[in-house]
């Protein structure tokens, strides 16, 4: 059986909000089928950056999401052509590269993600995004370029700096401004709301519409997300694995408060 798996990068084009979550320390292939079968989410996204996923777990979470229909990307620290390479063969949707700080990085990362003539990745269509080499060349590669996401995370003050051009880049569909690790690069750990961090969302929302390209956010809560909302914020991911678990759990303790003696 055939399941439709929606393109990334067509959704975020054709809806004006996309919803995603995070799996990390928790990612399980029946956890995320879980989740797809909810029906609450757009898009997931793997976090090799924290949770260290190997490209064994990364192919057997995008199979699980593919399964329930969803698309999935892995946040990785892009620190060289393998790293961005090797978790698009494995069957990931596209990837979103952390802790960017210039254009320069950026235009390395496009060029590692996406064949000729975006980019110069190296051909091998025998992993799972090529079919195990049963895909002509040309419509692979064509295929490949289509589909394949690469969101770029703005978390770095020296990344707010060059966002403009960064945006321009071809190849390059979404920022994500990760707001914990912006706000201690300015040296206002925790202060997302400091008029600096605020002015700095501004700069991104600027270089978002100025070029076409969308522009995402873990927002803090529904009063967060709106005031990113109003800045054309388009991708919002409401949560991961441990979190999702942790409420779970406090809720279900709950039900039972007072029931059980000391």
């Amino acid at each position: 059986m055939n399941i439709h798996v929606p393109n990334l990068r067509s959704i975020m084009k054709s809806r004006p909000m996309v919803r995603c979550c995070a799996f990390g320390q928790l990612c399980n292939p029946k956890l995320i089928e879980m989740v797809g079968h909810l029906g609450a989410f757009d898009a997931i996204w793997l976090d090799q950056e924290h949770a260290g996923l190997t490209t064994a777990q990364i192919e057997e979470g995008s199979r699980a999401a593919k399964s329930v229909g969803l698309p999935a990307f892995v946040r990785l620290p892009a620190t060289d052509y393998a790293s961005v390479m090797r978790p698009l063969e494995a069957g990931a949707s596209g990837i979103m590269a952390s802790m960017v700080r210039s254009a320069a990085e950026v235009r390395n990362i496009v060029q590692w993600a996406k064949f000729f003539p975006v980019g110069g990745r190296g051909v091998n269509g025998t992993g799972v995004d090529g079919g195990y080499g049963q895909y002509p060349a040309a419509s692979y590669f064509a295929a490949s370029n289509e589909k394949t996401f690469v969101a770029i995370q703005i978390e770095h003050k020296d990344a707010v700096d060059q966002v403009d051009e960064i945006a321009s880049i071809a190849g390059v569909d979404l920022l994500f401004v990760g707001p914990a690790d912006l706000s201690q690069s300015m040296g206002l750990p925790g202060e997302w709301q400091h008029p600096r961090v605020i002015a700095a969302l501004e700069k991104v929302s600027i270089a978002s519409k100025a070029h076409g390209v969308a522009w995402g956010i873990l927002p803090r809560d529904k009063a967060h997300a709106d005031q990113c909302r109003a800045m054309g914020c388009q991708l919002f991911s409401i949560g991961m694995d441990v979190w999702f678990f942790q409420l779970g759990l406090r809720e279900y303790i709950s039900r039972w408060e007072g029931y059980f003696p000391g």
